[in-house]
């Protein structure tokens, strides 16, 4: 058996005193962390498992149950942290690279909270909320350089497709199968009821969730799951996912573990198979190609949709943002770090 230098982030105190083995925790764990030594007649606990949720110990009926950070460490120096070290041995164990969600564990900083927004001072001078009206209403998408009028000196509506968001905040993306449907349905509920916007990202969607569609950005991406007539329809708007914060000029894989019955359907592949997305668009290797799927995308949907292109905050953001806006897209998402469901 081949050693392993790792150790689990948790450990689990079980005070033996309190615990009557009542297996509840066993019973709620989704990670199987709990079970039952019958020989033993008491409850033992796989550390390598817990992710810390901390749902054994809110439903231990007498908290007998404690989860607290482990105390192992590794000879560090300046250039060599303890978790520097412990992800070399992971990975080196594993075989692969290492994924996590909910962010990027490393404490780098976040420069959108560190920006102040439109600041209303004198020439701009600020609302007076008590006595004048004021909305959060925003509009995306592509605007004329001026106002064009007819001969009798009426407005021309030639603007191009928007998307109107009572606040201006949208959902990122996170496809069925990296998340659950009950997830999916949240956020696609939630959405519509604040007047924003949710995002497929790259599964597909549902056919469940196609009354949704007012609230719904679709998505396509390298591997192209789940993009029909009748999906690209349903949405607002469309988004060509070129990149990801999370993991800049990096593809994706969902593992057929999780590839089983609506999501199977839903991403237009066999159950039981990978879902890899490849990390480039094997059709798309310059602007020009960008722009022809650009304009694809709008006459499969008669021109009615806006196409949106997303790609990470990389150090060359302000070139590639040029060229998406001659690729003919309307909107451009520039993607933080701090994303990914780590599917």
């Amino acid at each position: 058996m081949p050693l392993n230098y790792s150790y689990p982030d948790y450990e689990i105190v079980r005070n033996e005193k309190r615990c009557i083995a009542c297996r509840v925790c066993e019973r709620q764990c989704a990670n199987g962390v709990h079970s039952y030594d019958a020989d033993a007649r008491s409850m033992i606990s796989d550390e390598t498992k817990c992710v810390n949720c901390h749902r054994c110990v809110c439903l231990c009926p007498t908290k007998a149950l404690k989860i607290v950070k482990t105390d192992h460490t590794f000879k560090e120096n300046a250039n060599w942290s303890a978790q520097a070290i412990k992800e070399v041995y992971l990975q080196a164990g594993s075989g692969g690279v290492l994924l996590s969600s909910m962010g990027n564990p490393n404490p780098f900083p976040v420069y959108w909270d560190k920006m102040l927004i439109n600041a209303s001072q004198v020439t701009n001078p600020p609302i007076d909320p008590l006595r004048e009206p004021m909305e959060t209403k925003v509009f995306l998408g592509k605007k004329n350089v001026g106002i064009e009028r007819d001969r009798e000196g009426n407005l021309v509506d030639n603007l191009p497709p928007q998307l109107e968001l009572q606040l201006p905040i949208l959902f990122s993306a996170m496809s069925y199968g990296s998340i659950s449907y009950n997830a999916h349905e949240s956020l696609a509920r939630a959405a519509q009821a604040l007047g924003t916007f949710y995002n497929t990202g790259e599964g597909g969607l549902h056919e469940d969730f196609y009354q949704y569609g007012s609230n719904t950005i679709v998505q396509v991406a390298s591997g192209r799951f789940g993009v029909h007539k009748a999906y690209l329809e349903a949405g607002a708007a469309i988004e060509i996912k070129m990149g990801q914060g999370a993991k800049p000029g990096i593809g994706g894989h969902l593992p057929g573990t999780k590839i089983v019955g609506d999501i199977s359907k839903t991403r237009m592949i066999p159950e039981g198979s990978d879902a890899i997305s490849p990390a480039p668009h094997h059709d798309i290797y310059s602007i020009e190609d960008l722009r022809q799927l650009v304009f694809s995308l709008k006459e499969a949907t008669c021109y009615k949709k806006p196409v949106i292109v997303k790609v990470a905050a990389v150090h060359n953001i302000a070139a590639i943002a040029s060229g998406i806006a001659r690729s003919g897209a309307d909107i451009i998402a520039i993607d933080g770090f701090r994303g990914g469901t780590g599917a």
